[in-house]
């Protein structure tokens, strides 16, 4: 059973930074895949940033490349996403999810994630 505790969030000025953590804990974290997905008030859940269990290959929403770095620690088990340039847009609830398979497939898609986090708030203001 893997379980995942998002932290960092919180509020901040358009054009800082935060970063936020995954802290994975239940199995051998290193041979998964990790996402990111947010979600704002009144809209759906969406992709931001994936790592791949295989060579930690890393995908971006558009709307955040450049400016977010996913990344992750497997002596700590856990993975981060690094948030710069932030704009009142990526005001939402972040959530990092984990998928159990090693299968390569589409780390955009929420319903390959086996697992989420209770999701961490980060409000950027204007």
């Amino acid at each position: 059973q893997v379980q995942l505790v998002e932290s960092g969030g919180g509020l901040v000025q358009a054009g800082g930074s935060l970063r936020l953590s995954c802290a994975a804990s239940g199995r051998a974290f290193r041979m998964y895949s990790m996402g990111w997905f947010r979600q704002a008030p009144g809209k759906e859940r969406e992709f931001v940033a994936a790592i791949s269990w295989s060579f930690d290959m890393a995908y971006y929403a558009d709307s955040v490349k450049g400016r977010f770095t996913i990344s992750r620690d497997g002596t700590k088990n856990t993975v981060y996403l690094q948030m710069n340039s932030l704009k009142p847009e990526d005001t939402a609830v972040y959530y990092c999810a984990v998928d159990l398979s090693t299968l390569l497939r589409d780390l955009r898609r929420a319903q390959y994630y086996d697992t989420w986090g209770q999701g961490t708030q980060v409000t950027v203001s204007s």
